[in-house]
C-alpha cells in the first residue's frame, strides 16, 4: 500500500463493492488513504467492516496482538489447565473462531440497513469483546458473588466423575462424565459393581466431588483394561456420557464422518491430492461441493482486473511491472 497507485487500485474496487473488510491495527487504513471517510469520497453507500483485537479508541486500541495474546486478555488462559500449574494457552487461535460468529450477522445486518435505507455505515467490532461473551456466565457468577474462575483442569462443578481415562494402548483414553446418580449407578453396573463404588463418600454427587482425586484414580484403574472405543460404546448404550479422545487418524476412519462425507479429496496445483472439510451443514434446496482446491497467490488476479474492473491489459501489465499487482501461472 505504499504506492500511490496501489491504493488507486483499492479505491477501484470499492466502488465496484458493497462490503470492505479490514483487520489492521486501528489507524492503518486511515495512513493509507483509505479510512471510511475516503471510502465514502468512492462510494458514499459502502460499508466498511473493521475488527481489530481491542476496538477502535480507548487506552489500548493501537496494541497489536495475536490468538494467544487475546486468549490471555480475555480469561480463557487463566482457566485453561490444572490448578498447580501454570495457565495453558486453548489450542489454536481460538479468538479467532469466535470473531466470525459476531461479523457475518454484523454484516447482513448493515446490508438489511443500506437496503431500507441506502445508506451504509461503519462497523467496529472488538475481538476481545465477542471474547467475553463467552465468558458470560463466569462474569456474572463474579458480578454477584465476588467469586474468581480458577483452572480446574478437566473437572466440572456439577459432575463426578468426569475427566478423560486411560485405556488399552499408547496414548488412548476415553472421557466420562456422570452427572447425575442415575449416570453413576450406570457406571457402577459396567464396573461390575466392585466393592469400593458401594463406599458412604462415593454415595452422593457431593461426596464424589469431595473424594474426587480417590474416585479418579479408581476409575482410571479399571478403564486401563479396556480398548478406548469398546469401553464408549459400552458405556453410552447404559446411558453413560463417554466420548473417545479422537486423533487425527481416528477422525479420518471415524465411520459418522465417512458416511456423510465430510472429507473431501481434491487436487492442488502444488501440494498435489489433499483432504478439505466439506460445509458443516447440508441445505436440501441448495447443496454445495467443493470442487476446486485454495487458490495460489494471484490466481485470479487477472480475472478481477478484466471481468470486474474492465482494466486494458497495458493497464494490467504496468500495475504488474510495478510490483503492484500478482499473478500466477494458474491465472
Amino acid at each position: 500500500m505504499a504506492h500511490p497507485r496501489a491504493r488507486e487500485f483499492v479505491k477501484r474496487l470499492v466502488a465496484w463493492a458493497d462490503l470492505v473488510t479490514e483487520n489492521f491495527t486501528p489507524g492503518t487504513m486511515e495512513a493509507w488513504g483509505l479510512g471510511y471517510d475516503e471510502l465514502c469520497n468512492v462510494r458514499p453507500d459502502i460499508i466498511l467492516f473493521s475488527t481489530s483485537m481491542l476496538g477502535r479508541g480507548g487506552p489500548y486500541s493501537q496494541q497489536p496482538g495475536f490468538g494467544p495474546v487475546l486468549a490471555s486478555l480475555s480469561g480463557m488462559t487463566g482457566l485453561t489447565g490444572w490448578p498447580d500449574r501454570a495457565p495453558t494457552n486453548p489450542y489454536g487461535a481460538y479468538t479467532d473462531f469466535l470473531v466470525p460468529r459476531f461479523a457475518v450477522p454484523t454484516i447482513l445486518a448493515a446490508l438489511d440497513y443500506r437496503r431500507r435505507t441506502g445508506r451504509g455505515q461503519h462497523l467496529d467490532v472488538s475481538q476481545l469483546e465477542t471474547s467475553l461473551h463467552f465468558m458470560a456466565p463466569l462474569l456474572l457468577d463474579y458480578a454477584i458473588t465476588g467469586r474468581e474462575a480458577g483452572r480446574m483442569g478437566n473437572r466440572d462443578p456439577a459432575a463426578a466423575p468426569h475427566g478423560a481415562y486411560p485405556c488399552r494402548g499408547e496414548d488412548r483414553w476415553c472421557t466420562i462424565a456422570c452427572r447425575t446418580d442415575a449416570e453413576w449407578e450406570a457406571l457402577c453396573r459396567v464396573m461390575g459393581h466392585p466393592t469400593w463404588t458401594q463406599e458412604e463418600r462415593f454415595a452422593t454427587l457431593l461426596g464424589r466431588k469431595v473424594n474426587e482425586d480417590d474416585l479418579d484414580a479408581l476409575v482410571a484403574q479399571w478403564t486401563q483394561g479396556w480398548d478406548a472405543y469398546v469401553l464408549m460404546h459400552t458405556l453410552q448404550e447404559t446411558g453413560v456420557p463417554a466420548g473417545v479422545v479422537q486423533t487425527t487418524q481416528d477422525m479420518f476412519e471415524d465411520p459418522q464422518l465417512q458416511h456423510r462425507g465430510h472429507f473431501v479429496f481434491l487436487e492442488h496445483h502444488e501440494i498435489g491430492r489433499h483432504p478439505v472439510q466439506r460445509s458443516e451443514f447440508r441445505l436440501s434446496r441448495a447443496p454445495a461441493e467443493h470442487h476446486s482446491p485454495a487458490p495460489l497467490l494471484g490466481q485470479h488476479t487477472l480475472q478481477v482486473c478484466q471481468e470486474i474492473l474492465k482494466m486494458s491489459e497495458d493497464e494490467i501489465v504496468a500495475l504488474t511491472d510495478a510490483g503492484i499487482l500478482e499473478t500466477s501461472d494458474e491465472d
